[in-house]
């Protein structure tokens, strides 16, 4: 059962490809789970079973997916299996003896059931009269063995110190004033042995002030390395937190739309979260914890050197101490697993009720918004209930080895000094060094609490660092535009992650000529946007290639090509900022000649100059609210703004009235000469005057033309556009 190695999944929908992982493992073979997520076919609703399928064949099982009953899955099926576990989770089978079920489960780690238990939460359907449930069988082949698997590439605390060398002499000054402060504090007990044995046995009151004085003097100086020491500390820490979480978001950024697709915003936010406990462990724990081994090993010599048989106690208790708290470690780590997924779905959840408000307002469902909210409370109750158990447990045992190994040493010192072996101020100056030795024993227990919440956090990062870059640096990109900047289209077919789902592209051909206006049409869930999309290099096409002349798009840099490209979305993100700041997007200081020129065109002058701001009127969900035709009007400003040679427009006027449209498209106009301009719009004002029009069809190309030719047709265009044309049946 030990042997059996348990992966944790690290975001909600990772039960699929970690279960994939733990069984690969048990075979002999190591895969990161970002290969097998990829190879699953993941998305939002995480995957299904025949992704899993998928992905298990790929890298060498040969797996069936079965309906069983429980003495089919005792007696016949091969473990470990992978089992469809209370209709929403993906669970591993790993032993079954006799009543009991051995499970691997990515979201609890190994957990025993007892039969019934286990058929409550497994059984689903009936074959033959008889309950089954759903499992899926994987058998190993010759491939499985021949492929190689894969290195671990992860991040770990090593790779971590490249955060902390270029603070080396910063660090050599904290361990300078680690040394003076033990240094300090190593006088104390000899000072209070001083005071009784010789200032209050001979009556010394001058002996008393002076070592009085001495200690004032002693209190200062530690006092001022303290100082010193945590304004050298704060300067390091908040660095280090600024370039780790620099480093992520630089790598974030380098991602495919494609990852965000597939992920929670809150999962995303609590990895943010996550850097702060790197950032604390690598600075202010590791540091005090060598602080406190620097006075544990002074004071522990000094206490041997009083009284050897109070450091055994002493050494004795101390061990089983850090025993006793490191016997709980699984149990927190299984704990803050749980914590990750109810706080990732709360961070979710919270920013759905605010920025979902309108429309909660709109259906009157606050209430049930309000339950479901309320519902995930109640699981984060539940998590801090099994978090305060645990660690009254573990306070609980600590409270009575400390207590009970205090309790003896002051008994046996109190005998040896009635023996004669130690004196008062000798007794005096050991409980002194007992309750210096006290605190680096629960700093180090702190320590290792926190070196393993940061190896947690470390795991979960990983699978951010080990994503693919949209822009690997390994592959070499042209940056460059090619001279001849026609775009061929070529048996392009494309579906969305998942397995099993439908291609929403299906063998488009298409050209989309350079200086020439090509408009795409077609009923919603045709395929248009997801066609721009793919322009825009989005996505990894499925098949078929696009090229930019002579050139494949996909060997184009992206951020390269975008350079070139205006794009108005439909979802267009206006930031929280000044109108100018929206416009001129990434520029510090915009070219106001180019402002004016692009806020004429797409007529939301008249707008800005009304404002007491005028252009540094901030704007987005932080600023003054803005309608959609205005949002409209300023993604067109911006795509204008930056004067590019391939403009791409998804109802980029939808939400606009008919004057403003009009006013714009003969603004537009002018400026679409001389480039590459595709248009998706369902409005045949928007597409009329296209030099090709394109019909889309359940994602296939059903015609292709010029506006008076697909009228003529009387085909898929006509009918889409017959009512706006007025040109009866």
């Amino acid at each position: 059962m030990a042997r059996f190695k348990v992966y944790r999944q690290h975001d909600q929908m990772d039960c699929g490809p970690t279960c994939l992982r733990m069984i690969a493992k048990h075979y002999g073979r190591n895969y990161t789970l970002q290969t097998l997520r990829k190879k699953s076919g993941i998305n939002r609703e995480g995957v299904s079973l025949l992704g899993m399928s998928e992905a298990a064949e790929e890298i060498g099982f040969r797996t069936i997916g079965a309906k069983l009953s429980w003495e089919q899955l005792k007696k016949e099926a091969e473990l470990p299996c992978v089992i469809h576990w209370g209709q929403e989770h993906f669970v591993v089978v790993y032993k079954i003896s006799g009543q009991k079920v051995y499970i691997a489960d990515p979201a609890k780690g190994k957990v025993v059931y007892k039969k019934d238990d286990f058929l409550q939460q497994w059984l689903s359907s009936k074959v033959d009269e008889q309950a089954a449930g759903i499992a899926l069988l994987l058998h190993t082949t010759p491939k499985f063995y021949d492929l190689e698997g894969e290195e671990n590439n992860e991040l770990n605390f090593s790779r971590l110190l490249r955060y902390v060398l270029p603070y080396k002499n910063l660090m050599f000054q904290l361990a300078l004033g680690l040394l003076v402060g033990s240094a300090l504090q190593l006088v104390v007990p000899f000072l209070t042995q001083s005071v009784v044995d010789i200032g209050i046995q001979n009556r010394d009151l001058n002996f008393i002030y002076l070592i009085l004085i001495a200690q004032v003097m002693l209190f200062i100086g530690r006092t001022a390395v303290e100082f010193i020491r945590s304004w050298i500390l704060l300067h390091m820490s908040t660095r280090i937190n600024i370039s780790i979480l620099s480093d992520f978001l630089i790598k974030l950024m380098k991602l495919p739309m494609a990852f965000f697709d597939t992920r929670m915003i809150g999962d995303i936010m609590q990895r943010m979260e996550d850097h702060a406990r790197i950032q604390n462990f690598l600075t202010s724990k590791t540091l005090s914890t060598l602080f406190s081994f620097a006075t544990l090993f002074v004071f522990a010599i000094v206490l041997a050197y009083y009284h050897m048989m109070i450091f055994t106690i002493f050494l004795v208790c101390s061990v089983l101490y850090v025993i006793w708290v490191m016997l709980f470690l699984k149990k927190r780590r299984e704990l803050d697993y749980r914590r990750f997924g109810i706080s990732s779905n709360d961070q979710s959840k919270v920013i759905q009720l605010v920025e979902g408000m309108q429309e909660i307002k709109l259906n009157t469902c606050e209430k049930q918004k309000r339950w479901e909210w309320e519902r995930l409370q109640a699981r984060l109750f539940k998590y801090k209930v099994s978090n305060l158990s645990l660690n009254q447990y573990q306070q609980a045992g600590a409270f009575f080895i400390n207590e009970g190994k205090n309790i003896g040493i002051t008994f046996i010192a109190a005998v040896a000094v009635v023996n004669g072996q130690l004196t008062l101020g000798a007794m005096m100056a050991v409980q002194y060094i007992i309750g210096q030795l006290n605190g680096p024993i629960e700093q180090l227990i702190t320590f290792v609490r926190s070196a393993q919440d940061a190896h947690l956090s470390l795991e979960r990062l990983n699978q951010i660092h080990q994503q693919e870059d949209e822009e690997p640096e390994d592959e070499s990109f042209i940056y460059t535009l090619p001279e001849q900047r026609d775009i061929e289209i070529k048996n392009v077919s494309f579906s969305y992650p998942g397995a099993g789902n439908e291609q929403v592209l299906k063998n488009i051909n298409m050209r989309i000529p350079e200086g020439k206006t090509t408009a795409i049409v077609g009923m919603s869930g045709s395929g248009k946007t997801t066609l721009l999309k793919l322009l825009l290099k989005f996505y990894k096409l499925d098949n078929g290639s696009i090229h930019l002349g002579n050139v494949n798009l996909s060997n184009m840099g992206h951020r390269s090509w975008r350079s070139h490209c205006g794009v108005v979305m439909q979802d267009g993100f206006i930031f929280s900022d000044s109108i100018a700041a929206n416009i001129a997007v990434g520029e510090d200081h915009p070219d106001m000649q180019k402002m004016q020129h692009a806020v004429q065109v797409a007529n939301i002058h008249p707008f800005i100059a009304s404002l007491p701001l005028g252009y540094n009127t901030k704007i987005g969900s932080e600023g003054n609210s803005i309608s959609m035709g205005q949002k409209q009007r300023i993604l067109i400003a911006r795509a204008v703004y930056m004067d590019p040679e391939f403009i791409f427009f998804d109802e980029a006027t939808n939400s606009l009235d008919a004057n403003n449209e009009r006013a714009i498209m003969e603004s537009l106009e002018a400026f679409f000469e001389q480039r590459t301009v595709v248009v998706v719009a369902h409005r045949l004002s928007t597409v009329k005057n296209a030099d090709n029009i394109v019909v889309l069809s359940n994602g296939e190309i059903v015609e292709q033309g010029t506006h008076q030719e697909l009228t003529n047709l009387e085909g898929d265009y006509f009918k889409l556009v017959k009512n706006q044309l007025e040109l009866g049946n």
